[in-house]
């Protein structure tokens, strides 16, 4: 990409997005795992919306990946994490599970609020409909010299967040989703899932079989919920 101020000025939006979104989610884990009785996280001081402990605790997956990937890719991709004791997930394998979930309904949350903005944007005329819909232009300000940047800023909210939220919940580890099934499990199997999800050294197959099928799944995804996002207009 060129380095030129719209395209510098369009990667400053997605990391603002970015980080947010991803601290959010992982400040979720932290605190629903402390309600729960692990104070891990809580006590790394990842209970906050201050970015710096969890830059600390992953400086590349919240600071470098996400730039590179931009700059290459046109579209930012990274990751975050926050510590718990999994002696505490195998006694409570069910808060477990709520506090995996945690993550990915913060980023509901954040997909939800962004979609609201949008579309009462629309409903008063401050927004319009984007001819071309993408990323960071789901809508398009009627005055882009005053909100434009809100409007770009609110698009990428919302396609990151949608992403973040339903990539999080494919059940395969290391994803969230894997131990979110625990809520639907007999404590005992729940447990010996998550033993063998600790023994079996599946974290990279996951990843990687997770992103190689989440590219059909978002295909089918993000149209549909763009769809049911403007409804009605």
């Amino acid at each position: 990409m060129d380095l030129n101020p719209q395209v510098v000025t369009l990667g400053f939006f997605w990391y603002i997005a970015f980080l947010f979104s991803t601290v959010c989610h992982e400040g979720a884990h932290a605190l629903v795992a402390k309600l729960g009785g692990d104070p891990t996280a809580f006590e790394a001081g990842q209970v906050s919306l201050n970015p710096l402990p969890h830059i600390q605790r992953e400086p590349f997956g919240l600071v470098l990946v996400p730039l590179l990937t931009y700059f290459l890719n046109g579209w930012m991709m990274g990751w975050a994490s926050a510590p718990y004791d999994p002696h505490w997930q195998r006694r409570h394998p069910r808060r477990a599970a709520w506090m995996a979930l945690a993550g990915p309904g913060a980023n509901c949350t954040l997909m939800v609020l962004a979609g609201i903005g949008m579309r009462l944007g629309v409903a008063r005329g401050i927004f319009q409909l984007s001819e071309s819909p993408s990323f960071a232009s789901l809508v398009e300000a009627t005055n882009p010299e005053r909100l434009g940047f809100l409007a770009t800023l609110l698009s990428i909210f919302f396609m990151l967040n949608l992403i973040l939220m339903t990539f999080n919940l494919l059940p395969v580890p290391p994803l969230d989703g894997s131990t979110g099934i625990a809520l639907f499990l007999p404590e005992k199997t729940a447990v010996q899932l998550m033993d063998f999800y600790r023994g079996s050294g599946m974290a990279f197959m996951g990843i990687v079989i997770a992103w190689l099928a989440y590219g059909r799944v978002f295909r089918w995804l993000a149209p549909k919920a763009v769809e049911l996002l403007f409804m009605n207009y």
